[in-house]
């Protein structure tokens, strides 16, 4: 579940025709709220919108610089702030739908048109005139009398432009702009190989003994994308989570575990059309380049320059805490699996394939729990439900359905999200089910951000995207407890954009790797058995989950903690290798890959939770580049925050009102002394080992 910030690189342009007459993309919206039309946006409209946009951006820069008086933050500033709206709305439609609903003409005008949006941002952003009045308030900014926030965004814009090149020669940031255009392009094919290998057919079975050891719901679900492929009377697995996990758990088929298996591990790494290696190896290269242009060694550096971490060293370091613990308590984990293999008289040794089957017979020994158990009690709309839930005791606030807004596919749902008071807050879209049109994992973003400009209020609009089991004929969706927290997790994303409470968007940058503690705090209510009583409910009886289940589940909460946190940390530690490089010769993909994992000792019964050639979050253009380590260094802070929680009572409001004040709400440069004005210090990793019995 990550979140994606950069719409620059989810942008497009469409050939077609429509003008602002006729194209609702540069109309006002007269719709509930102003969300989007969705039924009056066709693919046509993309084109004119976008290159309206870009002028007429353009021309409120150049309204800026040529402003006779001298450079303020109300003449400067605040316009800049204020400059892009028409192109923003545009390509915040676009993101989404090229994201979540995507087609071959939309991704084939995202390729033509990444490089002409980097051009773009590159005239702004490289702008001489522009910068220097920027610069100017900045160096004066101790005797104007601004605001924290004011102070805040301009800090964020001057950064920005530094960091983008602002102080380069003309030589170089002739150099700058062509490694942006360039990486701009790999960006979009690494994502098009990526959504295209990740939709293919991992598996399809004709035979029906060898389904054996699947249950039927799973069958069922094979059976359903068979037909929806033109393979009646077939069952077939795909490369989507909801598909091949439960594969991988109750195949007994050894042999098509590892078929599916190494399907989806060597995504982009099949030597065809879709292959990410070359990509990787120049993006990698360029981006050292750029890096060495704007001062720095390493692309880790310059990444982490704005994150709490600051340095390279600092992750590695606090990766290496973390990796020890993990590593000897995975280790005791694949022990236990190879124990029940030699008692079956298995004849082979444990392999990554097989950890998913063997972990599901050693909870089931252990804890007598089979995830199969669960699932009838986590249907989709009752968990989301419960998320909502927590989310009004916590916060007070309410979503209330609408089906009067408009949505770009049937699968999503609309709510508009209210004070207690009933007060409008903003709107929230969810789209939980996989299709081919849409990219793996979980994410949430805007159409809209929250902004109170001159008083002009303007409330948030915010989706979360998801790929959690589909419903069948005869059921319902009914969520894995993967798939239950990530809900959790995303819509976690979704307050933090819906409690904005700035007058400008722009002072809300949160570092990255402060970013994923509004998600991650939400998780850790998911499964406390208070909450479970109130949405964990039989999707046929409508009982509530079983004291004894929920005992189980509480039993079983370490384990498998061990896998799970190698194969994230080692794909944190393969993200930071990647971009420690200081040579810009471009190295061999898979050779560095195993020289990454080797290193730090990598279990050959583990794989990386992913690999260099479908590592979307760094790959692809989003801000996880040399940030992947965020989501367990924020882990950190949210163990702790939460631990606040357990310390006092489970739904403390006034703890609440403080983290949604100082966490959610707040426009700092400083996230840790918002952080230590919730808490009341610095967080501690004691609470993290413990939750994940590493201590």
């Amino acid at each position: 579940m990550q979140r994606f910030v950069f719409l620059v690189l989810a942008a497009i342009l469409i050939t077609g025709c429509g003008t602002g007459s006729n194209n609702p993309l540069l109309q006002k919206w007269d719709t509930p709220f102003e969300t989007p039309p969705f039924e009056k946006i066709e693919t046509k409209h993309f084109m004119p919108a976008i290159q309206k946009g870009m002028q007429a951006e353009i021309e409120e820069i150049e309204a800026i610089v040529n402003d006779p008086a001298d450079p303020t933050f109300d003449n400067t500033i605040k316009p800049l702030e204020k400059s892009g709206k028409v192109l923003e709305k545009a390509l915040e439609v676009f993101g989404c739908l090229n994201s979540a609903n995507t087609n071959d003409e939309l991704q084939k005008i995202s390729e033509e048109t990444a490089p002409m949006l980097s051009k773009h941002y590159d005239d702004i952003i490289l702008n001489e005139k522009l910068f220097q009045r920027i610069k100017t308030i900045y160096e004066d900014q101790n005797n104007l009398n601004l605001s924290s926030e004011q102070k805040t965004l301009l800090d964020n814009y001057y950064q920005r432009f530094v960091r983008s090149g602002a102080n380069l020669s003309n030589d170089d940031k002739m150099k700058l702009r062509q490694i942006n255009e360039e990486l701009s392009t790999l960006y979009v094919k690494f994502r098009q190989n990526h959504l295209l290998q990740t939709n293919a057919i991992a598996l399809v079975i004709d035979q029906q003994n060898d389904l054996a050891g699947l249950p039927d719901d799973v069958v069922q679900a094979a059976a359903e994308m068979a037909k929806s492929r033109d393979l009646e009377g077939k069952w077939v697995f795909t490369l989507q989570k909801p598909s091949f996990i439960p594969f991988l758990q109750y195949s007994e088929k050894r042999d098509l575990r590892e078929k599916v298996f190494k399907a989806y591990v060597n995504r982009g790494n099949n030597d065809d059309e879709y292959d990410n290696k070359t990509l990787i190896s120049r993006i990698a290269s360029l981006r050292v380049k750029r890096a060495n242009l704007l001062g720095y060694d390493t692309h880790a550096e310059f990444m982490l320059e704005r994150n709490m971490a600051k340095k390279p060293e600092n992750v590695y370091n606090f990766l290496y805490d973390l990796w020890r613990p993990a590593l000897k308590r995975a280790r005791m984990e694949a022990a236990d699996m190879q124990k029940i293999i030699d008692q079956e008289g298995g004849g082979f040794k444990l392999e990554a394939w097989d950890w998913w089957y063997y972990a599901e017979k050693l909870q089931k020994q252990k804890y007598a729990l089979d995830e199969a158990m669960l699932r009838p009690y986590f249907k989709m709309e009752n968990v989301r439900k419960g998320a909502f839930d927590v989310v009004n005791k916590l916060y007070g606030i309410n979503f209330v359905k609408r089906d009067d807004i408009q949505v770009y596919h049937p699968d999503v749902e609309v709510f508009e999200v209210q004070e207690a008071n009933g007060k409008h807050i903003g709107v929230f879209y969810s789209d939980y089910f996989p299709r081919d049109g849409k990219r793996s994992g979980a994410w949430s973003n805007t159409f809209r951000s929250q902004s109170n400009i001159d008083g002009n209020y303007i409330t948030p609009i915010v989706f979360n995207v998801g790929n959690f089991a589909k419903p069948t004929a005869d059921k319902p969706s009914l969520m894995s407890l993967d798939e239950v927290e990530t809900l959790f997790h995303e819509l976690g994303h979704a307050l933090d954009g819906l409690f904005g409470n700035t007058v400008y968007s722009g002072s809300r940058e949160t570092p990255i790797d402060f970013v994923e503690l509004p998600s991650q705090i939400m998780e850790n209510w998911a499964f406390e058995p208070e909450v479970l009583k109130t949405y964990a409910l039989h999707y046929e009886t409508g009982e509530p989950i079983t004291q004894e289940l929920i005992d189980k589940l509480d039993n079983s909460k370490l384990f498998n903690q061990g896998f799970e946190t190698i194969e994230y940390l080692a794909a944190s530690f393969l993200d930071m290798d990647w971009h420690s490089l200081s040579d810009t010769t471009e190295v061999d993909v898979a050779r560095f890959e195993r020289e990454s994992l080797n290193k730090i000792g990598l279990p050959p019964e583990i794989e990386s939770r992913y690999q260099s050639t479908n590592f979307g979050h760094i790959f692809s253009g989003g801000g996880y580049s040399a940030g992947y380590y965020s989501y367990i260094w924020a882990a950190v802070l949210d163990s702790d925050a939460f631990q606040a929680f357990k310390e006092t009572e489970l739904f403390n409001k006034e703890l609440a009102a403080s983290f949604r004040k100082n966490v959610l709400s707040m426009a700092s440069t400083d996230m840790m002394s918002q952080y230590i004005k919730f808490r009341g210090g610095e967080p501690k990793v004691d609470a993290l080992l413990a939750k994940r019995g590493l201590n």
